[in-house]
Order: structure tokens, then C-alpha cells, then sequence
């Protein structure tokens, strides 16, 4: 944990604003405070912590409506929730919803510690000890669902079972393969990758299974394939679901008999290898269609496992982000040290039709494009060239409007109220009764300079 870590409380009590505030401050914290879900917002408008902390109850915006502003705008900040009316199904709903945390009062302030700790564990920059195990070395994440996966993987990659991975086009599943060969007894040996709708189905054949000379055409000399290139090692066939019916039934036959017969040939040769395939298609759905041989899909399909779409985890834009970025800036040889926080808020919007693969598109071009060492959100947006699709509620979006011109404003002139006023060509009568309305405090501006 960093000791400057700072922390939102929000609370109507002020009792308790003050016991929560005391218990995180003697945990080593910084704690701003908030007396509603409103003046909350206020404040985030200003900097944004870490973490937040609200109690569900409260006068006016409640917690939960609180937390959906938040979320909004910021899905990655961890918001713990605490409630004196907590239930079982209230706790799951919440979760479900995305909230980190879940307390209910009274709580032991060891457990309040504990939950802000992790909370900001997860919104710290990845460490080398988070990467350091070099079988996953590649892989960046700290999504639940994904570590689960990885958890599996290393479990299954001491076996020889076949692996299915299932995953939208660019969410690793390359990445994983390679990462349960490396985590296998087969490590030292090649591994071997073929994308089977990348090649024509007149040459897959010959790629996957070899030739001999004189097997067609233009055949010269003899070609060993993809399996005995990586005899003692592991097979990866990517888009599994692409590979043509007929050659669905040699590929079935080799795992039958561990023996391939190159195209040409009159004798089968021993190969032993594990095949890892992944697939973006439903292969249930074509089976039914008659487009994927059910015996092979039980073939391949002995352990199978399904790697989360990017927008399923936006905990992990941020720490992918930064990495592609120092990669791509050293590639580049530029002085790039990172992402605005407003062009990182954008990032972790967006929906990532694309996942990881096209992250690493959008990092590269604007490592190309800047020409400073913070990547500014203009520079994001363009370089996404999509709007978030996201709609807010007419009131909900004029709202966040108003809030955040005049956070700006007051960002802008350092919380001079008279100044500000007079950027916006409102009298300072009208401009107080704005930042009311939103409750903004010209003080907290004052405070950034």
C-alpha cells in the first residue's frame, strides 16, 4: 500500500465521518470527507482519490446512486460501501453492480482497513512481482476472472490433456497457450502456432501434416510440418472453428493415432505433441450446422477455458495501458512517461470492440502522434475515433455538463470566484448559486495550485 494513498469518505453522520476519517488517517491514509453524495461529487470534480468509502443511507443521493455516478464516469475507482440495513441479497446486488466492497455497521475498523487496502492494491501501477512468474510472463492483468483462469491453466499445464481456449479475436488466447506450454514439462521444447483460417485450405494440409517431394506441384523438396517441427513439444491451432470438414477428419485421426502421414507420402511417422486450440466461434452452434465434427471437438475440448472480453475487465486498462505505453515508447525511442488522467478515463470508457489487440493499436498511435511525455485525452479520442455509446438521462447529462464546466472554470482561475464568473458571462450572484446548486467548493480549487 502507499502511505499518500487518499481516500473519499462520504457519510451524513458526522459522528461516524469523524470514527472513519480517525480509523484510516492512524492506518497511515489521507482522508477527504463528504457530508453527501452531492458534496462528494463536488470534490471529485476537483481530484480524485483512490478510493471511495459511502455509507448506503444518506439524505438526498444515497450510496448506491452515488456509486452509479461514479461508475459513470470513473469504472475502475473501488467504492466499498458501508450500511447499517445490510442483507445477504444487498451485498450480492451490489457486487453484481460492480461496488468493491460491501460492511456493515458496526464494523470492525480492522476489516474497514483491510477492504481500503486492497482497494487500493488493485489501482496501484503493476510491479515487476506482478509479472515476474516468467511462465505468464506477457500477461498484464489483475481481473478476478481472469487470475482465476490463469490459476487453472497452471494447474492443467503440468498434464498432457488437450486445451480449448474460447475468446473474442485479441483477448490473448495466444498469450495463454504460450503461457501453458511454458508452465509444462514441454517448456524446453518448440512451440509451434498455425492460424487455420489464415491459410488456404489446398496449402494447410501440407502446413499442418508436411509433404514429400514430388507430393504436387511445385513440392521440390520435402517438407516437414507443423507437428514434427514440434515433436516433444506443443501444437497451437488457432481458430480451430475455421478449419475445413475434411481436414477436421485428419486432424482427428492424428490425435487417434499420434502419427502423421505427410501429404505424398506411403508412411506414417510418431509425433508427440500437446495441442492447446482456441477459437473465437462457437463451435456448439457448429456442430448443429454440420460445419465442426463433434468427435474432434471432444478431442480438443478435454479442458476449455474462456478468457473475458477487455470491457469485462476495465480494472485492467489502465495497467495494460501503461505497459504497452513504456514498450512502445522505448520501440520508438520517444519520452513518453504516461497517460494524462483524463486520457486514461477515456481509455477505460471505451467499449475495446477490438480487446487487447487493439489497445496496443490505439498506444501506438498516439506514442507516434505526441509530441510530449503526457498523452493528452484529444489524442485518445482521435486516435479511438469512437464515441462511448453509453447514453446519460437528458437531466443526468446536463447535470454532469453544468458540474463539470464549472469545475473547470474553477480549475481554471484557481478557484476566483469573480474571474470565473466573468469567463462565463454570469453576474457572481447567478455563478454562487450554480456552484450551490452542485455544491462547489471555490476553496478546493485553491487548494491545486
Amino acid at each position: 500500500m502507499r502511505a499518500t494513498a487518499k481516500v473519499l469518505v462520504v457519510d451524513d453522520d458526522a459522528d461516524l465521518l469523524k470514527l472513519v476519517s480517525i480509523r484510516l488517517q492512524s492506518a497511515g491514509f489521507e482522508v477527504a470527507t463528504a457530508d453527501s453524495g452531492e458534496r462528494a461529487l463536488a470534490i471529485l470534480s476537483a481530484s480524485t482519490p483512490q478510493v471511495v468509502v459511502t455509507d448506503l443511507r444518506m439524505g438526498g443521493m444515497d450510496g448506491m446512486a452515488l456509486f452509479d455516478q461514479i461508475h459513470r464516469s470513473n469504472p475502475v475507482l473501488p467504492v466499498i460501501i458501508l450500511t447499517a440495513h445490510g442483507t445477504i441479497p444487498d451485498a450480492v446486488a451490489a457486487t453484481q453492480r460492480g461496488v468493491f466492497g460491501y460492511l456493515t455497521k458496526p464494523f470492525d475498523g480492522k476489516d474497514l482497513v483491510t477492504q481500503v487496502t486492497r482497494a487500493v492494491n488493485l489501482s496501484a501501477p503493476v510491479t515487476t512481482d506482478d509479472i515476474s512468474e516468467e511462465w505468464k510472463s506477457g500477461i498484464v492483468t489483475r481481473n478476478p476472472e481472469f487470475e482465476a483462469v490463469l490459476s487453472r491453466a497452471k494447474l492443467v499445464a503440468t498434464g498432457d490433456a488437450s486445451v480449448l481456449i474460447r475468446g473474442e479475436s485479441g483477448t490473448g488466447k495466444e498469450l495463454l497457450a504460450q503461457a501453458i506450454h511454458r508452465a509444462s514439462p514441454r517448456r524446453d521444447q518448440p512451440f509451434m502456432a498455425i492460424n487455420c483460417g489464415a491459410i488456404p485450405e489446398a496449402l494447410l494440409e501440407s502446413e499442418l501434416f508436411g509433404h514429400v517431394k514430388g507430393a504436387f506441384t511445385g513440392a521440390a523438396r520435402d517438407h516437414e510440418g507443423l507437428f514434427q517441427s514440434a515433436n516433444g513439444g506443443t501444437v497451437f491451432l488457432d481458430e480451430i472453428g475455421d478449419m475445413p470438414v475434411a481436414l477436421q477428419v485428419k486432424l482427428l485421426r492424428v490425435l487417434q493415432e499420434r502419427t502423421v502421414r505427410p501429404v505424398g507420402a506411403t508412411q506414417s511417422a510418431p509425433v508427440d505433441v500437446r495441442i492447446v486450440s482456441a477459437t473465437h466461434r462457437d463451435l456448439d452452434a457448429a456442430i448443429r450446422e454440420g460445419q465442426f465434427r463433434e468427435d474432434l471437438y471432444y478431442r480438443l475440448n478435454v479442458v476449455s477455458f474462456t478468457l473475458p472480453p477487455l470491457r469485462d475487465r476495465r480494472e485492467d486498462v489502465p495497467l495494460l495501458a501503461g505497459h504497452f505505453l513504456t514498450n512502445i515508447a522505448r520501440k520508438y525511442g520517444k519520452t513518453v512517461n504516461a497517460f494524462s488522467a483524463d486520457a486514461l478515463q477515456r481509455l477505460v470508457k471505451y467499449d475495446w470492440p477490438g480487446n487487447v489487440r487493439e489497445l496496443v493499436n490505439v498506444v501506438e498511435q498516439v506514442v507516434a502522434l505526441t509530441t510530449s511525455a503526457v498523452v493528452s485525452p484529444a489524442l485518445v479520442e482521435s486516435a479511438l475515433r469512437i464515441q462511448a455509446t453509453e447514453l446519460d438521462s437528458f437531466e443526468q447529462a446536463r447535470g454532469q455538463f453544468e458540474r463539470d464546466y464549472l469545475a473547470r472554470l474553477l480549475k481554471m482561475t484557481s478557484g476566483n470566484v469573480t474571474h470565473a464568473a466573468r469567463l462565463a458571462k454570469r453576474n457572481r450572484t447567478e455563478f454562487y448559486k450554480l456552484l450551490h446548486r452542485h455544491h462547489l467548493d471555490p476553496g478546493l480549487f485553491k487548494a491545486l495550485t
